[in-house]
């Protein structure tokens, strides 16, 4: 694998790699969807395959602690109508790498990105909002999750970028504020845990990988402190303007970079 071990980063990339980790524990319990912030710093800083392979332990340890803190507002009917497509998601991301080069990817995840927020952000201004989740057994329920789930799988594989996806799914559905921290803690524990095999398949994470992770995880706890301690300092519609915002300026640093 094309990776670089603790010994091969300067001193600046060290510390660009920790503070995007910090960032990872805070967009899991506050912001989702920041960390396509951290994304782009992984992809500067390693080789930009192999920074998909380091990133995705450290979304794992975030997701953990998501989970330990908001595992009481998971909407699991969202979640199991979600999976199927997600499998089928993965599968197409992981069959894209086998061939797309970084500069394919980079376009082709913030494209997708920015249309998902035009979408939100319209659906949002001529929709009106429920206090519960839309219904995910009517059809039109079904077809958004099933949209949202391959494109959330292809994006999570191709470039850890699914949760830019989720968040927009989440946010038209009518999340609130908890259920969606909850419903996508458990969404990505289980779809980045079911990514490692195909991850290590293509040769994204080994011994070299992991080493630099258990060196950078610890900066996940305390940006998971400092988002817990934020979330209830910040009210829905802030939330949803942060996820958003969060999303567009992802989406445009892949397309600019």
């Amino acid at each position: 694998m094309n990776t670089m071990t603790l010994w091969d980063i300067s001193p600046w990339g060290l510390a660009a790699l920790a503070a995007a980790a910090l960032l990872v524990g805070f967009s899991k319990t506050a912001v989702s969807g920041a960390n396509t912030v951290s994304l782009a710093v992984f992809a500067a800083v390693l080789p930009a395959r192999a920074s998909t392979g380091v990133l995705l332990p450290i979304l794992i340890v975030g997701d953990v602690l998501a989970v330990l803190t908001y595992r009481r507002h998971a909407h699991w009917p969202t979640l199991w109508r979600l999976f199927p497509a997600v499998a089928a998601g993965v599968v197409v991301g992981t069959l894209f790498l086998v061939w797309a080069d970084d500069a394919v990817v980079r376009t082709s995840i913030g494209a997708i990105l920015l249309l998902m927020a035009a979408v939100t952000v319209w659906r949002r201004r001529h929709a009106d909002r429920d206090d519960e989740p839309d219904a995910v057994t009517t059809r039109a329920g079904r077809i958004k999750a099933r949209s949202y789930g391959v494109l959330g799988g292809f994006t999570t594989m191709v470039a850890n970028a699914g949760g830019p996806v989720m968040s927009m799914y989440l946010l038209s559905a009518g999340f609130r504020k908890l259920g969606f921290l909850g419903t996508s803690a458990f969404f990505f524990l289980i779809v980045n845990v079911s990514k490692v095999p195909f991850s290590a398949g293509l040769g994204l994470i080994d011994g070299r990988s992991l080493l630099l992770d258990a060196a950078l995880a610890v900066f996940v706890l305390p940006g998971a402190a400092i988002g817990r301690w934020a979330v209830n300092r910040i009210n829905q519609r802030l939330f949803e303007q942060l996820v958003i915002t969060a999303t567009v300026v992802g989406a445009l640093q892949l397309l600019l970079r």
